[in-house]
C-alpha cells in the first residue's frame, strides 16, 4: 500500500506541476523501490508519466533533485536516489553544477567496484551518458561487463552493458591493455575471443577464428601472430592497472580475473591452439594453467574455466612439447574439475595411440636436448653450452674454446646465437619443472602396483636422458632381486651387475627384512645419493597392537588441531577428495584417497573447529580455520559414503535408493603396502599442517586453547616420521663439523653453544633452552632446503629435517648469531 501512497502523491503533483512535492514523493518513492527504475513496472510507469512531461517541466524537476542532492550529507543513501532520478527523468536536460559533480564521482566510484550488482542508480546515470553523448569511461564499461556476467544478472544493467561496444576489452588488467595498444589490426581477433562462452570451441567459432588468424597474420605470417598472443598470456597474472574497491565480504577482487576479460582469454588459448605447434606455445599454456588455478582467499582457484580451455588448447595441438605439459599438469594439478578434463585429454592421446594412460605419461616426458642421461652440450661458435641436471635442478654452464669455464653467457652468445640462448633457457626452466612432475609421480607408483617389462622400464627410466637423473637415484627389484645403481650401471647389494631380466618394480621398504633395509640406506650414504623422495627411508606404518584391538579403524592421528586450509592442499597434491568445512548447517564426507587397483576407500575422519563460535576461528568466506582429526578407515571403494555435519558430529553412512550399509574392512585385512603408505599421508598432514608446528604459538595460540595440545605436540613423544627422522641423524651427526657439541638423546638433538645449551625436538623442530626448559622461539625466513648449510641429505622434501640441522648449526655457533629477536630470548633468560 505503501508504494500506491507514494504513486498517488507523485501523480498529484505531478497533476499540479509541483515540482518541489513531486521531487519528494519520488524520493519517497525510490526508498521503496531501492532506487530501482527499470526493473519494476510501477516504477517504470511513474516515471514514464514524467518525462511525459514538457522539458521546461522537468528542467525545474531536475533542479530541485539538484538542490536536494547539495543539502544532504556526503553518506546519505538519498544522495544516490536524488542523482538517479535526475539521470531517469532528465537524461536530455543540462544539469547544475553540483549534479554534474555528483554523476563524475559516482561514475568514477562505479570504475572501481567490482560488480555494480543490483544498484539502480548505476543503469539511469550511465544512459544519462549516453544520452548526453558522452563516452562512457572504460573502467565503468568494465564494472558494467562484469556486472552482466554476475551470476544473476540485473536487467537493467545486462541492457545497458548490451549496448557498450568500446573498448574491445575491459581495462585495468595490464595483458588486456597491451593487447589493445597493440592496435585496431587485432581488435577483430579479440572481439571474437570475448564471445567464447562455451566450454569448448564449436565449428563455426573455429571456423571464424581461422579466418581471423589469416587476415591478422598478413604482412607478419603466423609466427608473428604466435609470439603476439604469446607476449598477452605471458602478462596475465600480472598486478592490475586499476586497482578496484574491496568488499567487506568475499574474494578480494584485485587477485582473480576480469570475468568479461576471461572469456578472451579462453577464445586466445583456442585460437593459439589453430596455429602451427611451438614449444613456446605450450610452455606458454602450461603457465596459464597453473596461474589460472592458484588459489585465492575467499574464492579457491582463480579462474578454472581459463584453465580448462587452455587444456583443451594443449590437447588439441600435435606436438611432443604439448602431450608433455599434458602429462606434467596432471601431475600437479589438483583442482576436481581441471583434472577430469586433462584426465580425459590423456585418455584420448592414450586411445588414440593404442596405450594405456600410464604409457601414455611416461613417453610423454621429453629429452629437452638431453644426449646423455642429465647432460648436454651445444656448440655456440666458438662456446659451448653445458647443460646438466644436479638433483632436482637443472644447470647451464659455459666453455671456453680451450675448454675453460666461463662464469657468465659470453658476449659473442648474446649476438650472434639469440635464439638459441633463448631456447637454451627455456629449456632449463622446462627440464625443473618437468624433474618435480616427474618425482611426484613416481612416489605415487608404489600404491599403483605398477611393474615394467625389463626392455620398456630401460628405455623410459634407467636410459631416459631426463627420467633417469631421477631412476637412477632410486632402488628396483628386477625378477625379485633388489638393485640400485652404482658406477654408472645397475647392481645388487652385493655389487653384482644385472643387465637383463624379466619384470622391474618399484622397492618399498614395508615387504623387505630390516637388515637389507639398514644396508641400502648405508650403501646410499656411503656413496652420497640422494634419492628425489624417501624410498629407502622412507617411513613404514605396520599394524599396531592398539589397532588389532579396535579392529576396523586407527585412532594414531586423532585428536590433532591442523590448519584447515594447509591441510586440504596437501590432501590434494597427495590424490585425496576432501571439501572444505564451512561453518554453515550442511554435511561434507571424511577426506577419501580412492585406491582403484586395490578396491578400497580410505577416509581419514575430521570436522571443523570452531572453538566457542568466535569468529577468529572463521574466515571471512565462512571456513574454518582449523579442523579436529578422527579415525582412519577403509571400505570397500563402491560402498556408501559416509557424511556428517560440517560443524561436527557422528559419521554416518549416507543410503540411498535402499542400499544396505557397508561395514568397515577390518585393519588385518588391509594389506600392508596399502596400510603403510596411507597412514604414511596421514602422518604428512598431521606433521605438516598441525598448530603444534607454528612457533609463535607457544603461548597457546587464540584465547590460549591450545597451549595443552601446543606443548604436548611440540615436544611430546615422536610420530614415525620423527622416528625415521631420528634414527637418520644417529648416522649424519656424527659427520657434521659441529658433532663434538652435539649429541642425540631421546626426542631431542642436543646442541652445545658458547652461550646457551639447547634441545631441538626431532618431531617439531621447536628448540628448548637448559637449563630451565626455556623456549626459544625461531621463525623460519624462508623454505629451508638442504644446501651448503645442512650438508648431505640421503633424500629431498624433508623441510624438518633440513630446519633441524639449521638450527643445530647456528645454534652451535650461537655467538655469532646477529637476529636480534633470537639474541634477546637467549641473552634475556640466560641472565
Amino acid at each position: 500500500m505503501a508504494n500506491r501512497s507514494y504513486a498517488a502523491a507523485a501523480h498529484r503533483a505531478l497533476e499540479d506541476e509541483n515540482a518541489s512535492e513531486l521531487a519528494t514523493a519520488l524520493l519517497k518513492a525510490a526508498i521503496y523501490y531501492s532506487g530501482h527504475w527499470q526493473n519494476n513496472k510501477e516504477a517504470a510507469q511513474l516515471v514514464a508519466d514524467v518525462n511525459a512531461r514538457p522539458a521546461a517541466f522537468r528542467q525545474r524537476l531536475v533542479d530541485e533533485f539538484g538542490r536536494t542532492l547539495a543539502s544532504l550529507a556526503g553518506e546519505s543513501g538519498a544522495r544516490v536516489n536524488a542523482l538517479g532520478l535526475a539521470a531517469a527523468v532528465g537524461r536530455d536536460l543540462p544539469w547544475g553544477e553540483a549534479l554534474q559533480a555528483a554523476r563524475c564521482e559516482k561514475l568514477d566510484e562505479i570504475g572501481r567496484m567490482s560488480e555494480a550488482g543490483y544498484l539502480g542508480w548505476v543503469p539511469e546515470l550511465v544512459l544519462a551518458e549516453i544520452a548526453e553523448g558522452r563516452t562512457v569511461a572504460p573502467a565503468v564499461v568494465a564494472a558494467l561487463r562484469r556486472s552482466a556476467l554476475g551470476a544473476y544478472g540485473y536487467k537493467p544493467v545486462l541492457a545497458v552493458a548490451a549496448r557498450l561496444r568500446e573498448p574491445v576489452l575491459n581495462v585495468g588488467e595490464a595483458w588486456a591493455e597491451r593487447a589493445m595498444a597493440d592496435g585496431e589490426r587485432w581488435h577483430a581477433l579479440l572481439a571474437h575471443a570475448v564471445t567464447a562462452t562455451s566450454a569448448k570451441p564449436s565449428g563455426k567459432w573455429e571456423k571464424t577464428g581461422r579466418a581471423l588468424i589469416t587476415e591478422a597474420a598478413e604482412g607478419i605470417g603466423e609466427d608473428g601472430v604466435r609470439e603476439r598472443l604469446l607476449g598477452w598470456f605471458r602478462l596475465v597474472g600480472a598486478p592490475r592497472t586499476l586497482a578496484l574497491r574491496e568488499e567487506r565480504y568475499g574474494p578480494n577482487p584485485n587477485e582473480v580475473y576480469d570475468a568479461y576479460n576471461a572469456n578472451a582469454l579462453r577464445g586466445l588459448a583456442w585460437l593459439l591452439s589453430f596455429l602451427p605447434p611451438h614449444p613456446d606455445a605450450a610452455r606458454v599454456l602450461g603457465a596459464l594453467v597453473e596461474t589460472s588455478l592458484r588459489k585465492v582467499s575467499g574464492l579457491g582457484p582463480r579462474n578454472p574455466k581459463v584453465a580448462n580451455a587452455c587444456v583443451t588448447a594443449l590437447s588439441r595441438i600435435d606436438s611432443e612439447a604439448a602431450l608433455a605439459e599434458l602429462a606434467r599438469l596432471a601431475t600437479r594439478v589438483t583442482f576436481k574439475g581441471t583434472l577430469k578434463v586433462l584426465d580425459s585429454a590423456l585418455e584420448a592421446r592414450a586411445a588414440a595411440l593404442g596405450l594405456g594412460r600410464e604409457e601414455i605419461e611416461e613417453l610423454a616426458v621429453p629429452a629437452y636436448g638431453l644426449t646423455g642421461v642429465g647432460r648436454a652440450e651445444h656448440a655456440l661458435g666458438e662456446t659451448t653450452a653445458l647443460v646438466e641436471v644436479r638433483g632436482s635442478k637443472a644447470l647451464l654452464s659455459w666453455r671456453s674454446a680451450t675448454g675453460k669455464a666461463v662464469k657468465s653467457v659470453p658476449a659473442a652468445v648474446r649476438r650472434d646465437h639469440p635464439e638459441e640462448l633463448k631456447e637454451l633457457k627455456a629449456a632449463v626452466k622446462d627440464i625443473d619443472k618437468m624433474l618435480g612432475a616427474q618425482a611426484e609421480r613416481l612416489d605415487r607408483q608404489f600404491l599403483a602396483r605398477r611393474t615394467w617389462p625389463y626392455g620398456k622400464w630401460r628405455e623410459r627410466y634407467a636410459d631416459h636422458p631426463l627420467v633417469a637423473t631421477l631412476a637412477r637415484r632410486l632402488l628396483w627389484v628386477v625378477d625379485g632381486t633388489p638393485v640400485g645403481f652404482a658406477d654408472g650401471e645397475l647392481r645388487t647389494l652385493d655389487g653384482t651387475p644385472v643387465t637383463g631380466g624379466a619384470e622391474v618394480s618399484l622397492w618399498h621398504p614395508i615387504d623387505r627384512e630390516p637388515a637389507e633395509v639398514a644396508a641400502w640406506r648405508d650403501r646410499l650414504e656411503r656413496h652420497g645419493v640422494t634419492q628425489p623422495f624417501k624410498q629407502a627411508h622412507r617411513e613404514v606404518y605396520p599394524l599396531t597392537d592398539a589397532e588389532v584391538r579396535t579392529g576396523t579403524y586407527s585412532n594414531r592421528f586423532a585428536a590433532h588441531y591442523l590448519r584447515q586450509h594447509q591441510f586440504h592442499s596437501l590432501a590434494a597434491a597427495r590424490g585425496w577428495r576432501n571439501k572444505l568445512r564451512l561453518a554453515v548447517d550442511d554435511s561434507a564426507p571424511p577426506a577419501v584417497r580412492e585406491l582403484p587397483q586395490w578396491g578400497l576407500r580410505a577416509e581419514y575422519w575430521i570436522e571443523g573447529d570452531g572453538g566457542d563460535g568466535e569468529y577468529e576461528d572463521i574466515t571471512d568466506s565462512g571456513s574454518f580455520l582449523r579442523l579436529r582429526t578422527d579415525q582412519v578407515r577403509f571400505y570397500p571403494i563402491d560402498a556408501p559414503q559416509n557424511m556428517a555435519h560440517a560443524c561436527g558430529g557422528d559419521y554416518t553412512m549416507w543410503l540411498l535408493g535402499g542400499e544396505a550399509p557397508v561395514d568397515p574392512v577390518p585393519l588385518v585385512d588391509v594389506p600392508a603396502l596399502v596400510l603403510s603408505e596411507v597412514l604414511r599421508d596421514v602422518d604428512l598432514f598431521v606433521g605438516v599442517a598441525s598448530v603444534g608446528n607454528d612457533p609463535t604459538w607457544q603461548d597457546g595460540g587464540p584465547e590460549g586453547r591450545f597451549h595443552d595440545y601446543w606443548n604436548a605436540y611440540g615436544f611430546g613423544e615422536l610420530s614415525q616420521t620423527a622416528e625415521t627422522r631420528r634414527l637418520l641423524l644417529e648416522r649424519l651427526v656424527p659427520r657434521l663439523a659441529i658433532a663434538d657439541r652435539c649429541r642425540i638423546e631421546g626426542r631431542f638433538l642436543h646442541v652445545r653453544g658458547d652461550l646457551r645449551a639447547y634441545r631441538i625436538h626431532l618431531g617439531s623442530g621447536n628448540v628448548l633452552m637448559d637449563p630451565d626448559d626455556r623456549y626459544l622461539c625461531i621463525v623460519p625466513a624462508g623454505r629451508s632446503a638442504s644446501g651448503p648449510e645442512t650438508g648431505y641429505l640421503p633424500f629431498e622434501g624433508d623441510r624438518t629435517l633440513a630446519l633441524i640441522l639449521s638450527k643445530a648449526m647456528m645454534l652451535a655457533a650461537d655467538t655469532g648469531i646477529t637476529d636480534p629477536t633470537i639474541t634477546r630470548q637467549i641473552l634475556r633468560e640466560r641472565a
